[in-house]
């Protein structure tokens, strides 16, 4: 396996992974900081719990799929999810919504834990809840991410490259114990929506049987492609901007 074969899948899974960690670890913190960290650790390995024992259950059955039917299946849902996150991408660049803020969105968690009263010495069940949640939520994704970026023998590469954007922000989170604001997110989720887009067009050709022009490189010019038309669309944005609306999504 060749960096040029296993590099686009191992990059994609982390960075796509690295925005999916610091929004789950956001809550997380907010939830440690005003409800205790006995609360917000319980709701967290539950979390991860549960991820490890739904791949453990659900994972071996991908072996049973045919090929070109998963390569399609996984396409087609990794396209649907790559064009949601790039046209989110899109509309922050042209200014027609607010650039995600994970400080804000610390805020609003933190004050929506503690509008529900405190409870740091005991176990928190709203705090647990909250935690779980978060973790769930997005680690679902972040499992989507693997299998989808990871189909046709790259699950290693995929794999490695989630687990490296876990222990980087999951490290950060530990040293400096507030959110990562200096984490470029909203750009990482504009590469991130450009990257997984062209993975879902890559798969879904590759399923069909189509016969890609340099085979893995070609995930490169698609990858030009689409940057070059979201370009476009920001621009179109920008010329029709109006009064920015304010975001109410946490994570994306």
């Amino acid at each position: 396996m060749t960096w040029t074969h296993a590099g686009p899948a191992l990059i994609a899974s982390f960075l796509a992974s690295m925005v999916e960690f610091v929004e789950a670890l956001t809550i997380v913190l907010a939830v440690g900081t005003i409800r205790g960290w006995k609360s917000a650790l319980y709701g967290t390995f539950a979390g991860v719990a549960l991820l490890v024992l739904m791949v453990a259950i659900f994972g071996p059955a991908l072996n049973h799929i045919p090929l070109h039917i998963l390569q399609i299946v996984i396409g087609v849902l990794l396209l649907l999810f790559g064009i949601r996150w790039l046209r989110k991408a899109v509309l922050r660049a042209g200014g027609k919504i607010s650039l995600h803020d994970e400080a804000a969105a610390y805020e609003k968690t933190r004050i929506k834990l503690s509008g529900n009263g405190s409870s740091v010495a005991a176990l928190d069940g709203v705090a647990v809840v909250t935690a779980f949640k978060a973790v769930v939520l997005e680690g679902l994704e972040v499992v989507f991410i693997v299998i989808a970026t990871g189909a046709n023998g790259l699950l290693i590469p995929a794999s490695a490259g989630a687990l490296a954007a876990g222990i980087v922000v999951i490290s950060l989170g530990i040293a400096i114990h507030k959110p990562l604001t200096r984490i470029p997110e909203n750009t990482l989720k504009y590469a991130v929506g450009v990257i997984l887009t062209s993975f879902g067009t890559f798969w879904i050709g590759e399923g069909s049987g189509m016969a890609w022009p340099g085979r893995d490189e070609s995930l490169l010019g698609l990858a030009v492609v689409f940057l070059v038309a979201s370009l476009i669309g920001v621009a179109i944005t920008k010329s029709y901007m109006r009064v920015p609306e304010p975001e109410t999504e946490v994570a994306s």
